[in-house]
């Protein structure tokens, strides 16, 4: 993985994840939320699930809804933590989006890093 320079020009599409996940946080009132895009543009959103016997980050639910609706391939990723995505997320991303950018955003949307492979 390799961090592009925080700020970088994004596209409508990649603002809207990050709008999305970022709605996803806050409705939950979560530590993080999560959106990603699939082949076909629809979007899956989620957040961080903390149940004494299920713990979900919102990344890694994203893809699991993702999968379970059938999407074949992601387009991109977007997490909005205050943490860094941790390896683990990421590699569920990649197993469906092997070349996706994942945006990692602040609370309040600024982008931190795009991760690409």
């Amino acid at each position: 993985m390799s961090e592009a320079t925080p700020g970088d020009g994004l596209g409508p599409e990649d603002r809207k994840i990050i709008t999305l996940a970022r709605s996803s946080r806050a409705r939950a009132a979560a530590p993080e939320g999560a959106a990603v895009r699939d082949e076909t543009g629809r979007t899956y959103t989620a957040a961080t699930v903390a149940l004494p016997s299920l713990r979900l980050s919102a990344l890694r639910l994203a893809v699991a809804m993702a999968v379970s609706s059938g999407a074949q391939r992601l387009e991109a990723a977007a997490v909005v933590s205050e943490a860094a995505p941790d390896r683990g997320d990421l590699a569920a991303v990649r197993d469906l989006g092997p070349d996706a950018p994942v945006f990692h955003a602040a609370p309040d949307g600024t982008l931190h890093a795009t991760l690409v492979p």
